[in-house]
């Protein structure tokens, strides 16, 4: 469709919503909402403390996370409107220990008592392409927003995508501004190396082969001003009798873009191998930071590589790291609902704190049990412990969350 017709139609829309019952019907009953309840509490032991800095980390929080999503009106192209509001609400944060990521705190002042957003996403659908122009959550490999805290990582911007051709899925856009996870406010884009933009493009997609169970990712992403980054990926599966075996191979080659002091000129070489029988599942990962400087992403994203676990990236400049990992459903022994995995991440090869070879490890323990059956059904109870010995500017961390997460639905 051409851009006027379209624009026409949007305005048509505008001018005359839910004209007719017709009209109107898709979208109002295709509509579901819900509401999420986040009660998130957080404590790191920070056991290599230099003098007048925090021991540890400490607090406690609830989130409240409401998403209502109508459906598309009827028509050659079809409009809908998505709604998205949060509040977390301080239950407990001391001077001494805010800092946590849960709240908008730092070390020294404990911040406000709570914090609130809302806001919205149009859209538009015509055949199998979604434009989306708003408030977006990011799920693509180059841009992952973040949900490890008490509310998600969101970003403002306009995304497409395209599913017209059967097994491929292209995705492009921009996105503007950025609102942390403890943030109240939207603000420039940040990146883990480099400074800060107003906008970050990308273009990419997937095409999946089904016969041979392999998917190829192709993506290209720009943070204008800091760095331009491309993304090859292949997925593979295999099915040998009782065993699903898997690969995830990604190469990430990251230059700089524009206007910023630091020469950008890194490769990020990450591998995961699984093999999957039952309840239980291995996993082997390797990962290679190769450049002068860490491995650049999005501030505060999920970045798509094998051994960002719950505390440490192992992204470091030159840092080598493997991962090992063991996943267990406990339906299979009678006990249906708790799921939970133990895993080691080992990294080396860069530079430690005042010189030297860098060493560095992360065990993590994480179990989720949700409950079956009676009135507390569907409430989903999660305990993460982690330990971390480093030698870089991280040091020493014993870290512990226990969350609860409960969603009601609205329609």
């Amino acid at each position: 469709m051409k851009t006027n017709a379209l624009a026409a139609a949007v305005a048509l829309t505008l001018a005359a919503p839910l004209a007719t019952t017709a009209n109107a019907a898709g979208f109002i009953e295709d509509t579901k909402a819900s509401l999420q309840l986040r009660n998130f509490y957080f404590n790191r032991d920070f056991r290599s403390t230099p003098p007048g800095a925090a021991s540890k980390a400490e607090e406690w929080a609830q989130g409240f996370i409401l998403r209502a999503e109508s459906g598309y009106s009827q028509g050659v192209v079809g409009f809908g409107l998505d709604v998205y509001g949060a509040a977390g609400l301080k239950l407990h944060s001391e001077d001494d220990t805010a800092g946590t990521g849960l709240l908008p705190s730092a070390f020294g002042n404990e911040g406000p008592d709570g914090y609130s957003h809302i806001t919205g996403t149009v859209k538009a659908k015509a055949s199998n392409t979604v434009l989306k122009v708003g408030n977006l959550f990011p799920t693509i490999p180059i841009a992952q927003a973040s949900d490890i805290r008490l509310l998600p990582q969101t970003y403002t911007g306009g995304a497409l995508s395209m599913g017209e051709i059967e097994n491929l899925d292209v995705q492009a856009g921009q996105l503007r501004q950025v609102n942390y996870r403890a943030s109240t406010d939207r603000q420039d884009i940040g990146a883990t190396v480099g400074g800060t933009s107003d906008r970050f493009n990308y273009l990419g997609g997937t095409y999946k082969f089904t016969e041979i169970g392999s998917t190829l990712g192709l993506w290209r992403g720009e943070l204008d001003d800091v760095y331009e980054q491309n993304l090859v990926n292949l997925i593979q599966t295999v099915s040998l009798g009782d065993w699903a075996l898997g690969a995830n191979l990604a190469y990430f080659d990251t230059s700089d873009n524009g206007n910023q002091p630091l020469d950008i000129d890194h490769q990020m070489k990450s591998i995961m191998l699984s093999a999957g029988t039952g309840p239980h599942v291995f996993r082997l990962g390797y990962q290679h930071s190769d450049g002068d400087t860490a491995f650049p992403y999005l501030a505060e994203n999920n970045p798509y590589i094998a051994n960002y676990i719950q505390i440490l990236d192992f992204a470091r400049s030159d840092e080598k790291s493997w991962q090992a990992r063991y996943d267990l459903d406990f339906a299979q022994y009678g006990i249906p609902g708790l799921k939970g995995l133990i895993r080691y991440v080992s990294g080396d090869n860069f530079t430690a704190v005042g010189g030297g070879e860098g060493k560095e490890w992360e065990r993590d323990i994480d179990f989720t049990y949700t409950i079956q059956s009676g009135p507390l059904k569907n409430v989903a109870l999660q305990w993460r412990n982690a330990m971390v010995r480093s030698n870089a500017a991280t040091g020493d961390l014993d870290e512990n969350r226990l969350i609860v997460n409960y969603t009601i639905p609205l329609m």
